[in-house]
């Protein structure tokens, strides 16, 4: 009795252990949407939607939880930059835009009842002053591991380490 009494306790104070921070990192285009984009929304936040990638919908669906940092990446330009830091502000739902066949993201087999995707919300919580270019990125020794930076990386969401994370906020 007493044993169960115990397991019963260890499993409460487990439950009740404040979650562990993670870190992301969000690709985007900057001519489709860009952080200047994310800073001109109501409360600088916007559902985060369209990924078409079941590891990124993974990632957003089963991991991203809300108070999670997230590094705003533009990529698709003259100079891919790390530009800011957004927060993820709502953790994942359907992504309505797989619904409505007008939208670039439709998808037939996703449906109200059986969704097929899923967003984030994020907000807007730093921009650097100045963007820090992959260029850049690549010569430094604590990111040499860094997703964003392997060879054939194309994710659109993906994870930081928390090293990595630390790494970048010291360079902005």
């Amino acid at each position: 009795m007493l044993v169960g009494r115990w397991l019963c306790r260890a499993i409460l104070d487990i439950s009740s252990m404040p979650k562990q921070q993670k870190y992301w990192l969000v690709k985007t285009e900057p001519e489709s949407f860009s952080l200047q984009d994310l800073a001109k929304q109501p409360k600088q936040t916007t559902c985060w939607s369209g990924v078409r990638n079941y590891q990124a919908r993974n990632f957003m669906r089963d991991e991203m939880k809300t108070g999670d940092r997230v590094l705003f990446y533009h990529s698709s330009t003259d100079e891919p930059a790390i530009v800011g830091i957004a927060v993820v502000a709502r953790e994942s739902y359907a992504d309505h835009t797989a619904w409505d066949k007008k939208d670039d993201h439709f998808d037939a087999a996703s449906t109200e009842e059986n969704p097929r995707w899923f967003m984030v919300d994020l907000r807007l919580d730093q921009v650097f002053k100045k963007p820090l270019p992959l260029s850049q990125l690549l010569s430094v020794q604590a990111l040499k591991e860094m997703e964003l930076l392997l060879k054939g990386s194309r994710l659109s969401v993906q994870p930081v380490r928390k090293g990595e994370f630390e790494a970048i906020l010291k360079l902005a």
